[in-house]
C-alpha cells in the first residue's frame, strides 16, 4: 500500500483545483452579471478583456486556476512516473505532500492579497520541491538506483 502514497498528493492537487474552480465561477460570475456582462461580446470583440472589465480580486481567482494547469502538470507526471517505478513509497509522498501544500499556499496567496512576490517565494518553493521528485524519478531511471 506504502506505493500508492504518492498518488494520495496527486488527487488532493487534483480536488484543490476544483476548489479554485468553484472558487473562480463563484465570483466570477456574479461580478459579471453586476457589470451587466455579455458573454458573447469577448467572443466577438479580441480587443475586449475580463482583466479590463471585472474587479482584479475577481480575476485572481482565474490566474490562478489556470496557474494550477501549468507547473502542476509536471508534478502529476513525475508523479505518476515514480508510482509506476515503484518509488511512490512515503518517503517521496513527504516531498509530494510538500509540493502540494505549496501549491494551495500560492493559491490562497494569489486569490486574496496577490503579494507578487510573496506568491514568487512559495513558487519558488514549489519548483524546488519539484525539482527534487524530478531528480528522483532521473536517478531511478538513468542510474538504475532507487530514491
Amino acid at each position: 500500500m506504502s506505493e500508492l502514497s504518492i498518488l494520495q498528493p496527486v488527487v488532493a492537487l487534483a480536488a484543490w483545483t476544483m476548489v479554485m474552480w468553484v472558487w473562480m465561477y463563484g465570483t466570477r460570475l456574479p461580478a459579471m452579471a453586476a457589470a451587466k456582462i455579455d458573454p458573447d461580446a469577448f467572443v466577438r470583440d479580441p480587443d475586449l478583456a475580463l482583466d479590463r472589465t471585472l474587479p482584479a480580486g475577481t480575476q485572481w481567482k482565474a490566474h490562478n486556476y489556470n496557474h494550477l494547469h501549468e507547473a502542476p502538470t509536471v508534478f502529476y507526471a513525475v508523479a505518476l512516473t515514480l508510482f509506476l517505478l515503484g518509488e511512490g513509497d512515503d518517503r517521496t509522498a513527504i516531498l509530494g505532500w510538500a509540493y502540494v501544500a505549496l501549491r494551495i499556499l500560492h493559491s490562497l496567496v494569489q486569490a486574496t492579497v496577490n503579494k507578487v512576490m510573496i506568491r514568487f517565494a512559495v513558487f519558488a518553493l514549489s519548483s524546488a520541491v519539484l525539482m527534487a521528485l524530478i531528480a528522483l524519478a532521473a536517478r531511478v531511471l538513468l542510474l538504475g538506483t532507487t530514491a
